[in-house]
């Protein structure tokens, strides 16, 4: 709820000058929106995280010094006339949401909490406006948002939720949001794409792999690895034979790797003995054709020995064999020599 506050005054102060260059594909821009509201401290704290599909651009801290919007990649940071307009939009936010916010909660005695706001625009091949939303999250619940046309509002059935909803169907803020999405956010995001196309719009395959864990029980855990990939959206599943385990299989959320790429495993346990009979199929844009994968059984750790047990019985024999020819040379080269030794004796 609190969150509405900071959300709704966005679109109301966001302006931009931009000509753009069209972009392939589909993509997003979101903004997320935390904040941490004490209605005993008047200067609640709040952060924006500004995020291109799956890569950060910009962020705001209301409790940094600087009050100012920082950079998260090179391209943002050589426009330095769109980082000062942001960080204008986001100090004025800042005191205006402050006051809204003391206005409208100042009297709660039920401590502090969170609230959480995603909003944003996605855009499709051609570069339309897909949807734009507007979420609102009190405490990790749903509470209020945009309707998809983004006309009105709708919020959870408690009394305080409905008040708040009703005073904004009251407003403009309906209004001004759907101008933002269907306008300024997409113009944005196109220029995000243009500008730091190298970054935002590569498409880097995984390196897929498949591990191989006995268990206590005497199974066997087959782990699929995908790894270093961008962007994050990826398919990773599990078959037995040409049935999909998607039931009995382990998934984790794609995580971040730290270094602008992703990661993401998919696991299954399976009878000892059976592993060839499951493969791992990694379906990424970045991939030519989907990947097929299957643990293969590593080579005999003796077979490495044999052959450098052969290779040396080879080399002995050589050794051997030119031991042997050396030898012979010198014995007939001896029996040139001594003739002639035994006739200078007797001149």
């Amino acid at each position: 709820m609190v969150s509405v506050v900071l959300c709704i005054l966005f679109p109301l102060l966001a302006t931009t000058t931009a000509s753009i260059q069209a972009s392939a594909g589909s993509h997003s821009l979101q903004y997320f929106t935390t904040v941490l509201y004490d209605p005993g401290y008047r200067k609640s704290r709040f952060t924006i995280v500004c995020y291109v599909d799956d890569t950060e651009i910009v962020s705001f801290d209301s409790d940094l010094a600087s009050q100012r919007v920082e950079p998260r990649v090179p391209f943002i940071a050589q426009d330095p006339e769109h980082l000062e307009e942001l960080t204008l939009n986001s100090r004025e936010i800042l005191i205006l949401g402050r006051i809204e916010l003391w206005k409208l909660f100042g009297q709660r005695e039920n401590g502090s909490h969170i609230v959480q706001c995603l909003s944003g625009c996605d855009i499709g091949s051609d570069h339309r406006l897909q949807r734009g939303y507007l979420y609102v999250a009190d405490e990790g619940q749903d509470y209020i948002s945009l309707t998809e046309d983004l006309h009105s509002w709708v919020a959870v059935d408690t009394k305080e939720a409905q008040i708040i909803r009703h005073k904004l169907e009251a407003s403009v803020y309906a209004t001004s949001w759907r101008s933002f999405l269907e306008g300024r956010c997409v113009k944005w995001l196109l220029k995000y794409l243009d500008k730091g196309k190298e970054m935002l719009q590569r498409a880097d395959p995984p390196k897929a792999n498949v591990t191989h864990h006995p268990t206590l029980e005497g199974d066997v855990t087959l782990r699929c690895w995908a790894l270093d990939f961008y962007p994050a959206d990826i398919f990773l599943t599990w078959k037995r034979d040409e049935e999909y385990l998607t039931q009995d299989m382990e998934l984790v959320e794609t995580r971040p790797s730290g270094d602008g790429t992703f990661q993401k495993w998919a696991a299954v346990v399976v009878p000892s003995g059976e592993e060839h009979r499951y493969t791992c199929h990694v379906q990424h844009e970045g991939l030519p054709e989907p990947l097929i994968l299957k643990w293969e059984l590593p080579l005999s750790p003796t077979t490495p020995i044999k052959g450098i047990t052969a290779g040396l019985v080879l080399l002995g024999i050589l050794l051997i064999g030119a031991l042997a020819a050396f030898v012979m040379r010198r014995k007939h080269a001896g029996s040139h020599t001594a003739p002639q030794a035994g006739l200078e004796l007797t001149m």
